[in-house]
């Protein structure tokens, strides 16, 4: 009998730290990005080199501070996409990353799809947000907007422990 006792309780402890932490990595580290209105969307200018607000509506975006590639941003915006080409840096190695399903705006595969297909293109928003971390922008052909974080090929190096390539600045502390 008090075998079964002890079964039991492990089989409850189990399913209860299960639940928590299901909840906790898909619901609690997220937090809701309060929209400036003016500089939430931004892109690396060809000509200057240096990130430049954009012109968007209906910015929803999420974050959370347990990692840096937890950013996730939906909107949409009025410019062409030869406008986009003729104005900011393409990003060659786009890949969305999947965020929660509940951020809904967000679908990284079906956008992943239509990078691939050419029916949306992906920009650099921000070289290094964060050492080896990049902010990605892409647009589709009728003007839905997605940004998310995306580790860039420094990080991807250092990050696995190794020194930072010659092309690559010197990481921080930690790394």
């Amino acid at each position: 009998m008090t075998g079964k006792i002890l079964a039991g309780v492990i089989l409850i402890t189990a399913l209860v730290a299960g639940a928590a932490m299901y909840y906790l990595q898909v619901y609690h580290f997220y937090d809701e990005v309060a929209a400036t209105g003016t500089d939430d969307v931004q892109m690396v200018s060809l000509v200057s080199g240096q990130s430049e607000p954009v012109l968007y509506d209906n910015f929803t975006a999420i974050d959370a501070s347990s990692s840096p590639i937890r950013y996730r941003a939906c909107f949409t915006t009025t410019m062409s996409t030869a406008m986009l080409t003729e104005t900011y840096e393409y990003y060659e190695a786009a890949e969305p990353l999947t965020g929660p399903d509940w951020f809904d705006c967000f679908d990284a595969e079906a956008l992943g799809a239509e990078i691939e297909d050419g029916t949306a293109l992906a920009f650099l928003g921000e070289k290094d947000i964060q050492y080896g971390i990049d902010r990605v922008v892409a647009v589709t052909d009728d003007g839905r907007g997605y940004v998310w974080h995306q580790i860039n090929e420094c990080g991807e190096v250092v990050f696995d422990g190794n020194p930072a390539p010659e092309n690559c600045p010197e990481p921080p502390n930690g790394y």
